[in-house]
């Protein structure tokens, strides 16, 4: 009879690691960076006139390039209470709503997207605190009146519950580190949004609203003379360069946690892999196999691997095997 190879060895294969997210490991981590953004806007409060300087110093750089979007916004915003009042309740409220609305719907409906999508979005948000905390900037609303603009959120302060100092509730101004300008997070937070929507959304209002957000936020933050043109730019630059550090970020929390769950098994014995389906030199197991050996008990000591073992005779019911047929 012809000689037939036995089949080559199974490969080992090497799972990849499955990390169920949870929710409630998500939400104080998220509360965590929130935390050190509002923590970050209220310690980095500078030097006033440093941060005058720097308000100045853009405005000087936007006239070299002949950009001058704040000022005709500005005039409009103040001048038309039907486009200011909207603008102000956009301003004052959508950046803390829309953001945790996408990042859960992320969470529910696109769980493999969500921990880049997460990881991105905060990875940025500290590249702009490191921003407050080294260029402190004066927003447009808070330079003297010889230089044109008019603070709306102080304008049209009796239409909603802030006060005249920032976006912060009546009395709570003081709370808030109003030199924060540069960059415009509200600017970055609404491009990540707009990304999300149009990338994941799949309808086309999905789509529409993932275009028309950040742009509205744009033309927001400067009619309300919150933010010069240029902080909207560097908001967009910082989610920018957050993208590109979002997948080292990513290797390093993921090597961290390699590195604790050793340590954590090392002081409890117990392996952080316990009931994976990976045995035997994290090898798979084949289909039916429960324990490493179980194929090796099957095949004998001599056998070869992956080969068909031989099959064993059938045994009488007194013990004795049972006559060939």
């Amino acid at each position: 009879m012809p000689q037939t190879e036995a089949p080559a060895p199974a490969a080992c294969t090497e799972a990849p690691p499955r990390t169920r997210l949870r929710w409630w490991a998500e939400l104080p981590l998220i509360l965590l960076v929130y935390g050190c953004y509002s923590a970050g806007r209220l310690l980095a409060r500078g030097d006033v006139s440093t941060a005058v300087d720097h308000g100045l110093a853009i405005l000087r750089v936007e006239k070299l390039l002949y950009l001058n979007a704040e000022h005709p916004l500005n005039r409009l915003f103040t001048r038309e209470p039907w486009i200011g009042v909207p603008a102000d309740f956009w301003y004052a409220s959508l950046h803390y709503l829309v953001t945790p609305v996408i990042l859960v719907w992320l969470f529910r409906a696109r769980t493999a997207l969500y921990r880049a999508a997460r990881t991105w979005l905060m990875t940025s948000t500290f590249i702009g605190l490191i921003g407050f905390t080294l260029l402190p900037t004066c927003p447009p609303r808070l330079l003297s009146p010889e230089h044109g603009f008019v603070d709306t959120m102080a304008y049209y302060s009796s239409y909603g519950w802030w006060g005249g100092e920032a976006s912060a509730p009546r009395g709570l101004g003081g709370m808030t580190n109003q030199y924060a300008a540069m960059p415009s997070l509200h600017v970055g937070w609404a491009l990540w949004c707009g990304v999300m929507l149009w990338r994941h959304g799949g309808t086309r209002t999905a789509k529409a609203a993932g275009v028309v957000y950040p742009l509205v936020t744009a033309l927001v933050v400067m009619g309300t003379a919150n933010h010069y043109f240029l902080d909207a730019v560097a908001g967009a630059a910082v989610m920018g360069v957050g993208l590109l550090l979002a997948p080292y970020v990513m290797r390093g929390a993921d090597r961290a946690g390699a590195v604790l769950t050793a340590r954590v098994t090392a002081v409890t014995g117990r392996p952080g892999d316990a009931g994976s389906p990976i045995v035997s030199s994290r090898c798979q197991t084949s289909a039916g196999e429960r324990i490493p050996r179980q194929r090796e008990a099957r095949s004998g000591p001599g056998a070869t691997p992956g080969a068909v073992p031989e099959q064993v005779p059938e045994q009488a019911g007194d013990g004795a095997p049972a006559p060939a047929r």
